[in-house]
């Protein structure tokens, strides 16, 4: 184990990327494996076999059209036929094992994993909505693993994977290349990408935003202007890289919310060259160029968004990733912290490290690996301990610096699978936050 562990932080060390989100990457790990001029030659170079992949239909608009094509060393058609295997405790949408919960809820950080758990194995769902037989809608899940993938390669055919780190780093082998994503980054795995999961700690523990719905995209900045939130360049792509192992590897694919699983005699990650837009992206939430007051009150949340799945509805999206980044506060007769709301839309927290500042941390608070969900509607905001600090705050610049926390967003209510609604780590009592708020009402 020790071992896999060095060899992972050497091969994360050394990795070359591509910059720019959404741009049109090519890379080749052999000279000359690349065709020019044309996608699909009588013979592709070097006797690789010429494959599209495709992330929307055809037809879809340009700036909507996301597909890859990758020079590999077998076709992905050639393999035998895919069976069952049990889900574990990963679910998939619809969720139907409870009912939707108007309660406000929190949970605190996973429990240890038996041995020998690898990120696969390790994802546990906590719910979602939509359908992922209708491409709508989105799950959330959390992963807690202490073993690398081996042998095992994993592909999302329900959606992107918005992969979170929190404790422990990651080493992810894609089709199109490695990256390396450790807490404070972010991974977004596209939908249909092969890839296998290395720990470059001995354990490794996040959270993971599966989008069924349209691909993430950058916001629109609107008045804000060309610049401003995550900038494009900031995102990294891998180059390629390719295996040629000539061994039994179990390749599982979630399908329509269920685990199907084949053994193939290689390895599928052996892509030798590739060009296209359908591509993974890690990228460092400490780059987000974080927009807020200079005068009083602050903006609602939504201007801490890094990406967004669009719906039919314009501003109105499928998901939101949001990041409570390093900042200024320097609002004058502002209270400062987030404000009490409720909201048409359903939000699912967590925290990376540090604390938020809406939030007591600490034993029974919200903690790094722990999450909470509101969902459309119920009341939230800053907790009795929060308000009274806030409230009595010395209005000086403050700089923001010790915490990083992030919100899953969506337009739809959560469902919390059965596991989760009767989670020993559910915490009971997160109601009491808000007791104690007292009525200072004096007409």
């Amino acid at each position: 184990m020790t071992h896999d562990i060095e060899h992972a932080r050497k091969t994360a060390g050394d990795l070359d990327h591509s910059s720019g989100f959404g741009n049109e990457h090519s890379s080749e790990a052999v000279p000359g494996a690349l065709p020019v001029g044309r996608n699909a030659p009588q013979r592709a170079p070097l006797g690789l076999y010429a494959e599209q992949l495709s992330g929307s239909a055809f037809t879809e608009p340009r700036a909507h059209n996301r597909r890859s094509w990758l020079y590999r060393i077998r076709p992905s058609a050639a393999h035998p036929p895919f069976a069952r295997i049990d889900n574990g405790s990963l679910r998939g949408a619809p969720f139907t094992e409870t009912i939707p919960d108007p309660n406000r809820l929190r949970w605190n950080p996973l429990p240890e994993p038996a041995p020998g758990t690898d990120f696969l194995a390790g994802l546990w769902t906590l719910g979602g909505n939509g359908d992922a037989t209708r491409r709508t809608g989105m799950a959330i899940h959390l992963y807690y693993a202490n073993s690398p993938m081996t042998d095992r390669v994993f592909s999302d055919a329900d959606g992107e994977l918005l992969i979170v780190p929190e404790h422990g780093g990651l080493l992810i082998r894609t089709e199109l290349g490695l990256l390396a994503a450790r807490p404070g980054e972010v991974a977004l795995i596209p939908r249909g990408m092969r890839f296998r999961v290395e720990l470059l700690d001995t354990t490794a523990r996040g959270y993971v935003c599966e989008n069924h719905g349209r691909p993430f995209v950058l916001p629109d900045l609107g008045p804000i202007g060309a610049n401003g939130l995550a900038n494009a360049r900031d995102f990294r792509a891998p180059v390629a890289a390719y295996e040629d192992i000539e061994r039994p590897t179990q390749v599982v694919n979630k399908f329509c919310g269920n685990l199907w699983a084949a053994t193939y005699d290689h390895s599928p990650l052996d892509v030798v060259a590739w060009h296209g837009n359908h591509v993974p992206y890690v990228y460092d939430l400490r780059r987000f160029n974080v927009i807020g007051t200079i005068s009083y009150d602050h903006p609602d949340p939504s201007i801490f968004t890094v990406l967004t799945s669009p719906s039919e509805t314009p501003g109105l999206a499928g998901v939101d990733f949001v990041v409570f980044a390093p900042r200024w506060l320097v609002g004058e007769d502002t209270f400062r912290p987030p404000y009490f709301h409720r909201n048409v839309m359903s939000e699912y927290m967590g925290l990376i490290e540090g604390a938020y500042d809406a939030k007591t941390a600490g034993k029974g608070g919200f903690v790094p690996g722990g999450g909470s969900l509101h969902n459309m509607m119920s009341a939230h905001g800053p907790d009795r301990e929060t308000f009274d600090r806030a409230s009595a705050a010395e209005l000086k610049p403050q700089k923001i610096d010790d915490g990083l926390a992030f919100m899953f967003e969506t337009r739809w209510p959560v469902t919390a699978t059965a596991q989760a609604a009767g989670a020993a780590h559910l915490q009971r009592g997160y109601d009491n936050v808000w007791q104690g708020l007292e009525r200072h009402f004096r007409p």
